[in-house]
């Protein structure tokens, strides 16, 4: 059985997508949508950056989704036959999981994440907030580090992505990370890095951005998801149009339970996982959670041959 998983923030690069515009009618397709969406070329700073505007969150949220839909869409056209069981994505992930699944239209989803990343950046002052990524320490080791830093500073700091049984991402305020950090290391965790990140995602600290999210939704038509989308907040299957913005809202503030999502659509019967979009970041912690599971990527057209190969190898 087959998921496809769709990354989140920090997979981007310059140049990413170029090929599959150039070799794929429905990839060019894709990227006119949303370059008419926002009413900018996306596709020029994909192609073409330069970095530091990529990188800007409200900019790479929509240009991952996008080249992410290019990807999935170009491989449908090879292999029409695709037909995944579950999909589902890290963070921004989710959004292009939804679009894959037919929930949401494309030109709205480019719109909505370049709303969600303008949002996420504003809610917190710069240098306010800060993200660090725990290596070898357990998730309840490195809560209980996040609770104590907590107490001793008086501001917030939780973890943020469960992204395997070894990894743990944090955010909060600044000091409180800092102090977390310290925590974590006196628990015995292998390493504590912090992240360059514009804004502490995935915590309470991002309460006014899902408030203004949770506005903008109000215009979008959600559809029923098809195949079911295994969601962030609850990692559970949902194909429910009626509850995609809460979850998208409550998505915000809540942390990525991507250890849980995996176990799920492993206990579901899915031995098989297909990233689309660029990096391969997905597939290197699904081996870390899922060690027997098959694994493949399809970030780039040079990948092609191989992700047919192991697509036409489950018949």
């Amino acid at each position: 059985m087959l998921a496809l998983l769709f990354p989140g923030q920090g997979s981007q690069e310059v140049g990413m997508g170029r090929d599959v515009y150039e070799a794929s009618a429905a990839a060019r397709e894709v990227f006119e949508i949303a370059d008419d969406a926002l009413g900018f070329a996306l596709s020029g700073l994909c192609f073409d950056g330069p970095e530091d505007s990529l990188v800007a969150t409200e900019i790479q949220q929509p240009a991952i989704l996008t080249v992410s839909i290019a990807l999935h869409r170009a491989l449908l056209e090879q292999v029409p036959e695709l037909a995944p069981a579950y999909v589902a994505g890290h963070s921004l992930g989710e959004y292009s999981a939804l679009v894959a699944a037919g929930a949401v239209d494309l030109a709205d989803a480019v719109r909505l994440v370049n709303a969600r990343g303008r949002f996420m950046q504003q809610a917190v002052p710069e240098n306010a907030g800060a993200m660090a990524a725990v290596l070898g320490s357990s998730p309840d080791e490195v809560a209980a580090a996040c609770r104590e830093a907590a107490e001793a500073t008086g501001e917030v700091v939780t973890p943020a992505n469960f992204n395997s049984p070894q990894q743990t991402v944090i955010a909060g305020a600044a000091t409180a990370v800092d102090v977390a950090i310290e925590r974590v290391r006196e628990r015995g965790a292998k390493r504590a890095v912090p992240l360059k990140v514009s804004a502490p995602f995935h915590c309470s600290l991002m309460a006014p951005a899902a408030e203004q999210l949770a506005l903008e939704m109000k215009a979008i038509s959600f559809r029923n998801a098809s195949p079911p989308v295994v969601t962030n907040v609850e990692a559970r299957p949902n194909a429910e149009a009626s509850r995609i913005a809460d979850l998208l809202e409550r998505q915000v503030t809540a942390p990525v339970r991507f250890t849980e999502m995996v176990e799920q659509l492993a206990s579901q019967g899915v031995d098989r996982f297909l990233e689309v979009g660029p990096g391969r970041v997905l597939s290197g912690l699904v081996a870390r959670i899922q060690r027997r599971s098959a694994r493949a990527s399809f970030g780039a057209l040079a990948d092609l041959d191989e992700v047919r190969s192991f697509l036409l190898a489950a018949d």
